[in-house]
């Protein structure tokens, strides 16, 4: 119940507090299993994305963090545990014989869709995006049932910029675009080429 209580209040609280707006430009908020992959410019983004998703569709996406954050106190452990059921990634990866994608993949054999920043951490540069890793590529190769959709989240480093405490009032938008096609046979470096260019086509011009 307090968890429910608690998701509640924040998916309240980002809404009103961006003005959050989802644009479903290319794909339908419809059950379909997938991959939301996103810019990731905050802390708040992958709660933003959540957020913004219908009830029906919130309920079976998981957002992928990582462990080293998210387990370093017993708040930050009960939000991403018990509220956002999200997917925790050792991203130090501590030992060299561990599957660093293997929590994701074990959430994708689940049935449940997955938020994702691939650029494997926020981006404070003044480079609309930056290169992604190649953990997009090789889910994509290990389940290409799951459709891979680009979310462009516009404002929201705006809204709440590094070291402020209050958010400023502007309008977020999350453009979720069409799900990439699958090319067989193509290389890691162009299809992370072509996954980031689907992604920056979502952004708005004066992102």
């Amino acid at each position: 119940m307090l968890a429910t209580l608690t998701a509640f209040a924040i998916t309240s609280a980002a809404r009103l507090l961006t003005g959050a707006r989802a644009l479903w430009l290319g794909s339908t908020a419809q059950a379909t299993q997938r991959l939301y992959y996103a810019n990731h410019s905050s802390h708040g983004d992958f709660v933003l994305l959540w957020a913004s998703l219908p009830p029906e569709l919130r309920r079976s996406t998981r957002p992928v963090a990582g462990s080293d954050y998210w387990l370093s106190s017993n708040l930050r452990r009960f939000l991403i545990r018990d509220v956002f059921n999200g997917v925790l990634v050792d991203r130090e990866q501590r030992s060299p014989q561990a599957n660093p994608l293997q929590s994701m993949l074990d959430a994708l054999g689940q049935g449940d869709s997955l938020i994702l920043f691939p650029e494997g951490t926020r981006n404070l540069t003044d480079e609309p995006l930056l290169p992604f890793k190649s953990g997009l590529y090789h889910l994509a190769q290990a389940r290409p049932d799951v459709e891979l959709v680009p979310v462009w989240i516009a404002n929201l480093n705006r809204v709440m910029p590094k070291g402020r405490a209050l958010p400023l009032p502007l309008l977020c938008t999350l453009s979720f675009g069409a799900a990439l096609e699958r090319i067989e046979g193509e290389s890691k470096d162009a299809f992370l080429e072509r996954a980031r260019n689907a992604l920056l086509a979502m952004a708005p011009e004066e992102a």
